[in-house]
């Protein structure tokens, strides 16, 4: 061994070498100490318990469900100023879905902010992040940071919910402190998720179809003024997919999802208001049955109330309105076309619900939906056109 073979040993020399490694040790030492000091572990736990006397939702199907059971653990670490690490896995068993229970990387990010300043700060994710289209999709697993049980199922979807939750990829984003408010862009490419129900909700009927997602584009304006006393953002992604015939036959089909997201909130001291609207422009390519090519653009919005009635006690009423096709609002036309009910082509949701924090670590919450239309269903066939849905949920944070 060359190197061996050259080292001389010197005992004259090794307290001065010894003098130069160790504050190098004692860095290290202090920087791995640093490190674990700053590592932080929490977690949550949802059970949830559902009744709809009609249609089938996340299990319950005219008997009392519990079939909806929410597990995760977060881990966050910053070893240096510039750099944090974060990740969480989450279990989420949601009835008859691609949702199992089993555990899975919910989000997994290297944040590096290369510029900071006292009026701005840079940087960029790598890795499974969580994309920031509307106010709620970066927090919407966590209950304690949701207005109810079940988010705005017209910008929110949960039948295509992995699919706009998180993508792998890069996504840069830049903060401007501004004298009384703060502005903030995100910008990111990456491949979004995608599970079963995602081609349940997408594929055609007779049709089955697998669906692989592309690499996709997303970005969000975002401006908070006095504090967040008032809230403004713009969201909008690009979402591209292959389509292929299940059965081997490639084809040359694509699918194509544009959302465009205008976010309004007003924070009060007692309430709050918030309002989304959205559009959500979607193009089916390229398939064999000139028939199942189509462009349509839906439309979404929500208002939202909540209210603290006391320290504890939190109310929410909501009008939550999701329609296919903006021009086929009542859906006489896909009905014509696809023989399913007209209401399989809109969801009109009154809500109004309860929050009780017992403690800062255990919430109970209630939540009734009357909703006349089956559109943010996955499974509409024989869905009746008027429907009530019940939640009852526990949650525990540690």
């Amino acid at each position: 061994m060359n190197a061996s073979a050259q080292y001389r040993y010197d005992k004259r020399r090794w307290p001065r070498r010894l003098s130069c490694l160790l504050p190098l040790l004692c860095y290290q030492a202090d920087s791995s100490l640093a490190a674990v000091n700053n590592l932080q572990i929490h977690g949550f736990l949802s059970q949830t318990l559902l009744y709809t006397d009609r249609n089938h939702f996340f299990g319950a199907d005219g008997n009392l469900s519990a079939d909806y059971t929410e597990l995760g653990l977060n881990a966050s670490l910053r070893p240096s100023s510039r750099v944090l690490v974060a990740a969480q896995v989450m279990a989420r068993r949601v009835g008859d879905s691609a949702s199992d229970g089993s555990p899975q990387l919910d989000y997994g990010v290297v944040d590096y902010q290369p510029y900071t300043s006292a009026s701005a700060n840079a940087g960029f994710q790598i890795g499974r992040g969580k994309l920031p289209l509307g106010i709620y999709n970066q927090t919407r697993d966590v209950a304690f940071t949701r207005p109810g049980i079940l988010l705005p199922q017209s910008i929110y979807f949960d039948r295509t919910r992995n699919l706009g939750l998180a993508a792998d990829g890069v996504m840069t984003y830049v903060e401007r402190r501004l004298s009384n408010g703060t502005l903030r862009f995100n910008f990111g490419v990456g491949v979004p998720l995608k599970d079963d129900d995602v081609e349940r909700a997408l594929g055609f009927q007779g049709h089955p179809t697998r669906i692989d997602p592309k690499a996709s584009m997303i970005s969000q304006l975002q401006y908070e003024h006095d504090g967040g006393r008032v809230v403004a953002a713009i969201s909008t992604a690009r979402v591209k997919a292959d389509i292929e015939e299940i059965g081997g036959r490639r084809l040359d089909g694509e699918f194509y999802f544009q959302p465009i997201i205008f976010s309004a909130q007003y924070n009060a001291e007692h309430w709050n208001l918030t309002m989304e609207y959205a559009l959500r422009k979607r193009e089916f390519s390229g398939l064999s049955n000139p028939a199942l090519n189509s462009q349509v653009t839906g439309e979404s919005a929500y208002l939202q109330y909540t209210r603290l009635l006391s320290e504890d006690w939190r109310w929410l009423l909501r009008y939550d309105l999701a329609i296919s096709d903006r021009d086929d609002r009542w859906g006489y036309r896909q009905s014509e076309v696809s023989g399913s009910p007209a209401y399989s082509a809109y969801a009109r949701d009154w809500t109004t619900g309860l929050q009780w924090s017992v403690t800062p670590r255990l919430l109970l919450a209630a939540e009734y939906h009357y909703v006349t239309g089956t559109f943010w269903l996955t499974d509409r066939d024989d869905a009746s056109k008027r429907w009530n849905l019940l939640l009852m949920q526990m949650t525990l944070r540690f």
